[in-house]
Formats: C-alpha cells, structure tokens, sequence
C-alpha cells in the first residue's frame, strides 16, 4: 500500500461526480439511445484525463477514474460482467429498514427526489461467470493513458464486493444461496485479479455489509446478523486468496443516502469481522456526525501489523466544506491510537452513487477534497514537525 515516511497520503473512495458532456451520452445509452460510439470514447477519454488531473492538482495523493466508465451504479454495473445472471422486469421493492420505519414522512418525500436505477428481480438462472473483460480492460486503458501524465503516489479501482454485488437475488440453479454466494466470488476474482495485475490498487466496495443490518435483522439479533455476515467475510477473503494484500483496500459505509441512520450496525459491533479481510487497508466511514464518534474504537481494537486505516474525514452526504483543520483533528487522533505511518486520509463514501445521481454540488466536492489535502498537511506538521508542512 503507497505510504509516505514524512506525510499522511490522501486518497478519496472513488466515485466522482461526472461531468456533464459524459452524463448525457452515459443516460443516452441507458436508455437504449443509439451513440457515436467513437464520440462517447473519445469524452469518456477526455473526462478521465481531466478528473485524473484535476484530483493531482487538488492534492490527492492515490486517484481513481472516478468510476466514469460504469454504468447505473457503482454496484449495479456487474450484472452485465455476469454470465448466468437475469434481471427481470418485475421490479423489486426496495427494503424499508427501521431507520426507513422510524421516519417513514421524510423517506416518502426523500426518496422520489433520488435519481436511483431501476432494477428488476436479479435471478441465477445458470453457472455464474465472468464476461466483463472488454468493459474492464476498456476502464484500464483509459485509466492508464490518464496517468501517464500523472505525478501521483498510486491509483485505483473501485469494484464491487460479492456481498454487495447481488444483495438481493433468486437463486434458480445453485443448491443453496451459499454455494451461489461463494460462486459469485470466484466470478469476480477474475476482475479483482485483472486489475491487480495491470498494476493498479483494487478498491473492494462493501457498503451492503453494514446497510443489511438495517433492512434485514431485528433490532435485537445482532447475533444472526453477524453469522450472516461472516459467511460474506468469508466469500470475499475466497475471492481475493492468494492476491497481494498490500495491492487490495477494503471499503465500507453504511449507505450514501443522506438519511437519520439511526439504526445503523455500530462499528464496534463488525470492527472484528472487518479486519478478518485480507487486505491491506481498511476504508471506513468516520466524518459523518452518526459515526464520527467512532474513531474511539481503536482505542481497544488493535490495527494489525502492515495494515492501514483509511478513515472517511470528509462527508459525501453534506453541502457544509469541512474546515482543514477539523480535517487534521481527526486525523492526528487517529495516527496517535493506531501510529502516523498506519494512516491515510479518505473520504466516507463516493460523491456520485451512480451516473445521475449526484451528492453534493461539482465545485463543492473539489472544495471538500482541497479541504482533505490540506488536513492532511495539517497533521503531517504536527505528527512528523513543521518542515513535513
């Protein structure tokens, strides 16, 4: 994993909002509009180059593609990497959790306003398989040529986690939802691997784990819950054995809806079953006011040795710029609970959930990531001494 031996590196969850040119050709071909493909190569091309370069001169240290070559979501786009998966038009209900319950006013005017994919009922109808190759490699290059005028410490993909890949499915060919669980896995080893082995950091995106917790266990079943999630622990660590873990982030939240979460899985509650994946940095949601009091945790919860702490030190899920220096607060707290070299700085989670849906205004997430890398700063003068400023 990049580190700096005088600084805290800056890095941000991936998604990023697209510009407008993309989002039209993007929505075009959603909607079944034939495109100029070459026209739409060629503004994809040109909106990585511009956000690989904008997120340099931001001061992010580890940039990503902003997710520009996906479509729908960022966890949506593998169904159509998926061989033996089927979405019918019959619409699934979205789940409603007891935070959902608990404010059922707010989520009736709030959810109409989000610009969310529809989505059928994803059934297994066959043998699970990888086919997104082309797409992936596509995704690859375009990244690839963007850096190639890049002065950054790293880069990398964000991808989907199996747990978080078909959260909600039928199962019609494997014997039980275990064995698809963990077919589902091997499938997407093969785009964790690919990606890997271009020389890129693979981000491996979760936020399904601690969001299932809320839509599908009782407030009093922690227990279930956690047996439910460690068998996803479990498909995820299937999926990446034998992989670099020095070369893998882990990242979790708890949903980017901006919502009460006010039955959100506490942290203490999975912290055990987060660590137990095999990778070599662990991205978790920390700026929001639900879960910034967590930072406490690692007061008892030991880092292992190698890893790294990537906490969210900005919010996705707020208009309000947070100030550098509240950015360095949060981030010289931690590097003295878990070690300086142990910490980077990072976002909670991305700034668009999919193409069309936005969380905060353009000008105002470049503002929260200037904010990021001058915390970032920040700590670094007073965790290492004014000359690393």
């Amino acid at each position: 994993m990049p580190a700096s031996p005088d600084r805290i590196l800056t890095t941000h969850v991936g998604s990023l909002v697209r510009p407008a040119e993309l989002a039209r050709y993007i929505e075009a071909i959603d909607e079944g509009v034939s495109v100029d493909q070459g026209a739409f190569d060629r503004c994809l091309s040109a909106a990585v180059n511009a956000v690989v370069a904008r997120q340099q001169t931001t001061g992010i240290d580890i940039v990503s593609d902003g997710e520009y070559g996906k479509f729908r979501s960022w966890s949506f786009y593998v169904l159509d990497r998926l061989a033996g998966i089927e979405e019918r038009a019959i619409e699934t209900p979205r789940g409603a959790g007891r935070d959902q319950q608990m404010f059922a006013d707010f989520y009736a005017e709030y959810f109409p306003t989000q610009k969310l994919p529809k989505r059928g009922t994803v059934v297994c109808v066959g043998p699970l398989a990888y086919k997104g190759q082309a797409a992936l490699q596509k995704d690859i290059a375009i990244f690839k040529a963007a850096l190639k005028d890049a002065t950054v410490s790293g880069a990398f993909l964000p991808v989907v986690a199996p747990a978080s890949a078909v959260p909600r499915h039928t199962n019609e060919y494997y014997k039980d939802d275990e064995e698809f669980l963990f077919k589902l896995a091997e499938a997407l080893r093969e785009e964790y691997k690919t990606i890997i082995d271009a020389g890129l950091l693979v981000q491996i995106d979760d936020a399904f784990l601690p969001y299932m917790y809320d839509v599908a266990f009782a407030a009093d079943d922690l227990a279930g819950y956690r047996k439910w999630a460690a068998v996803r622990i479990a498909a995820l660590n299937h999926a990446i054995e034998g992989l670099p873990a020095e070369r893998i982030r882990y990242h979790i939240c708890w949903g980017s809806f901006n919502t009460p979460h006010v039955t959100d899985v506490p942290l203490n509650d999975i912290v055990d079953l987060v660590l137990e994946v095999k990778a070599g940095a662990y991205c978790i949601e920390m700026a929001n006011p639900r879960h910034e009091h967590e930072w406490r945790v690692w007061e008892k919860t030991k880092l292992p040795a190698g890893k790294m702490l990537i906490p969210g030190l900005i919010s996705h899920a707020t208009n309000v710029v947070e100030h550098p220096e509240l950015v360095a607060q949060r981030l010289t707290r931690l590097a003295k609970l878990v070690g300086r070299e142990n910490v980077m700085g990072g976002t909670d989670c991305g700034f668009a959930q999919t193409p069309h849906v936005r969380r905060v205004h353009p000008s105002i997430m470049w503002a929260k990531l200037a904010a990021l890398a001058e915390g970032a700063r920040l700590a670094s003068a007073e965790l290492w001494g004014r000359q690393a400023a």
